[in-house]
């Protein structure tokens, strides 16, 4: 899929996010076995227990036992303009979550001009 095209529907998913308090949407759209999974962030009143964007598409791209995540798009839709890109990267969790789910995929983030691989964004990702 093109990666404006992925980028795209990572926004408009982000528009879903449950987020009462940061108010910050995070949308991901991931392709997986030719097939579109999309994920908002999910804040709980106890934040240990929220869910990222990319952690939620992942879920729902393992729960539909899909094999091979190719690409991964992921929207911070409430970032500045101005915003640095490091301000628009996954979470810790996140990066380790795709390194062990989808380490081979091509990494799209809203606002960065680079595309990622794992190794961009966890050098030395943990692995048994």
């Amino acid at each position: 899929m093109e990666k404006e095209t992925l980028l795209a529907l990572a926004r408009e998913t982000a528009r879903g996010a449950h987020c009462p308090y940061s108010h910050f949407r995070v949308g991901a759209a991931l392709v997986a076995d030719g097939q579109l999974y999309v994920g908002v962030n999910i804040e709980i009143s106890s934040f240990g227990l929220t869910l990222c964007a990319e952690r939620s598409a992942l879920s729902a791209a393992v729960t539909a036992q899909a094999k091979n995540i190719t690409q991964i798009a992921i929207a911070c839709i409430d970032a500045p303009a101005e915003a640095p890109d490091y301000e628009r990267m996954p979470c810790g969790a996140c990066r380790q979550w795709i390194a062990d789910l989808a380490p081979r995929a091509t990494i799209y983030i809203d606002g960065c001009d680079q595309d990622f691989q794992v190794s961009d964004l966890l050098p030395f990702a943990f692995k048994l």
